[in-house]
C-alpha cells in the first residue's frame, strides 16, 4: 500500500483529487468516451451477429467505426488512469475495481486472439456470405466483456469498505 500511497500523493494526482472541477470533468469525459466507444463496439458486434445494419458489409461497418473506437478507447483509458491514480487507495481495495481491471485485461486478450482470425477477415465473410462460429463467438464474448466492464465500473461507486469495530 505504501507504493500506491506514493502514487496517490504525487502533486499531479493530488491536484486531480482536490480540484473542484478537474475530477468531475475527467469522470464525465471518461463516461462520455465510454458511451462513444461502447456504441461503436456494440454496433460492430451486432452487425457480425446479423442483428444490425444487415444491408451494410461487416468490413465497412468495422472499418468506418475504427477511428471512433480508437479515439474513444484512448480517452477512456487516459481518463480512467488519471481518475484511478488520484484515488488509488480508495479504488485498490474495491473488488469491483479489480474486476473491472481484470475484464479490461480480458478485452485486450480478446482483441489479440480474434484480430487475425475474425476482424481481419470480415471482408472475406462478406464475400462468402458465411459468418463462421468463431466470429459470432468473438462478437458475443466482446459484448459480454464490455457489459461486465461497464457494470463493474458503475458498482465501484457503491462499494463500501468494511469498517473495523
Amino acid at each position: 500500500m505504501s507504493f500506491l500511497q506514493s502514487i496517490q500523493d504525487t502533486a499531479f494526482a493530488t491536484s486531480i483529487r482536490e480540484s473542484t472541477l478537474l475530477y468531475p470533468i475527467l469522470l464525465s469525459t471518461h463516461l462520455t468516451a465510454l458511451g462513444l466507444f461502447g456504441a461503436t463496439v456494440a454496433l460492430t458486434d451486432l452487425r457480425i451477429l446479423g442483428f444490425a445494419m444487415k444491408n451494410r458489409p461487416m468490413a465497412d461497418v468495422h472499418n468506418q467505426f475504427r477511428p471512433f473506437k480508437h479515439f474513444g478507447l484512448t480517452i477512456v483509458v487516459l481518463c480512467g488512469a488519471l481518475l484511478a491514480t488520484s484515488k488509488i487507495n480508495l479504488y485498490w481495495p474495491n473488488p469491483y475495481f479489480k474486476m473491472k481491471m481484470s475484464l479490461l485485461l480480458c478485452v485486450l486478450i480478446h482483441a489479440l486472439v480474434f484480430r487475425k482470425s475474425v476482424y481481419k477477415n470480415l471482408a472475406e465473410f462478406d464475400r462468402t456470405g458465411v459468418v463462421p462460429g468463431n466470429a459470432k463467438a468473438a462478437a458475443i464474448i466482446s459484448m459480454l466483456l464490455w457489459i461486465g466492464l461497464v457494470t463493474c465500473g458503475r458498482w465501484i461507486g457503491y462499494w463500501e469498505a468494511p469498517t473495523l469495530e
